[in-house]
């Protein structure tokens, strides 16, 4: 029996999964500051060290809470999580789109990349929804507290994990088989049966390389013209507000892109015929 072709939608989560910044549910209060003094301040660090942004806001985030004699272990972390609100019908879109996809005859799996916290992530409502969670994240001691960042994920740095979905090679610690020329047969995910889902300018690299290779883009958004450049300069497909709920713009776009990723893997089990046996094929 043939395996079924395997779709990867791929999701930024802060703004497009999520209604705001993770950190700002309740880790960024625990430290009595505002969202915009927190960010203000990971800014100041970055351009002060001259150092990533992403790395920044990872160490003003193990500082402030020590600073203030906060937990901020692995299990903390996760905890926060279950603080984030999520944008409507999340909840049981991904339930509701595996069906969906099952019915075409197709696998579909779903990925978060993201420039937030992997344990925040994990601890929200639907941690357990994603075949895997790329996110920023650190070493942790015995104890489970922060000793060094493992993980930070940028705007650029996005972009290999679509490889790393691509190839089949999902353990980020692995990087020979990630750079060796892989036979497109022998490919996990092809490009044209990827979706990449993304609100903003973090996602722009990911958005090109995924359309440059024959894969979909879908921009969203809370207010419409917050991210109206993503249109303008043609980072996107399609561009929707960020409501997945049954029936909405997210949800019929989705089941159309899916509806021509099917009838295109269709096509390619059809048999081949040279020229001259194409007049003996009509006959029958």
């Amino acid at each position: 029996m043939n395996k079924k072709p395997i779709v990867a939608i791929m999701y930024d989560f802060d703004k497009t999964l999520s209604v705001k910044d993770m950190q700002e549910y309740s880790f960024i209060p625990s430290l009595n500051m505002t969202a915009r003094d927190f960010w203000v301040q990971a800014d100041d660090l970055a351009y002060k060290n001259e150092m990533d942004y992403i790395l920044a806001y990872m160490l003003l985030t193990v500082q402030k809470a020590r600073a203030d004699g906060l937990d901020v272990s692995r299990s903390a972390l996760k905890q926060h999580g279950k603080d984030v609100q999520l944008n409507k019908g999340v909840e049981d879109w991904f339930d509701r789109i595996n069906a969906f996809g099952d019915k075409l005859g197709l696998e579909v799996k779903h990925y978060v990349i993201s420039c937030g916290l992997k344990p925040m992530i994990e601890g929200t409502k639907i941690g357990d929804k994603f075949a895997n969670v790329f996110a920023c994240d650190f070493v942790y001691d015995e104890a489970g507290n922060p000793l060094w960042p493992a993980m930070a994920i940028n705007y650029t740095s996005k972009v290999q994990f679509l490889y790393r979905i691509n190839k089949g090679v999902e353990n980020v610690a692995e990087h020979r088989k990630l750079n060796m020329r892989t036979p497109q047969d022998q490919r996990a995910v092809h490009f044209s049966n990827m979706i990449y889902v993304g609100d903003g300018l973090t996602d722009v690299p990911s958005m090109k390389l995924t359309r440059l290779n024959g894969g979909y883009s879908i921009g969203v958004y809370q207010k419409a013209e917050e991210s109206k450049y993503l249109v303008d300069e043609d980072r996107v497909d399609f561009y929707v507000k960020a409501d997945y709920t049954e029936g909405s713009e997210m949800d019929t776009t989705m089941k159309a892109i899916l509806h021509k990723i099917a009838a295109s893997n269709n096509l390619h089990t059809l048999p081949t015929f040279l020229p001259s046996d194409r007049k003996e094929f009509a006959k029958k």
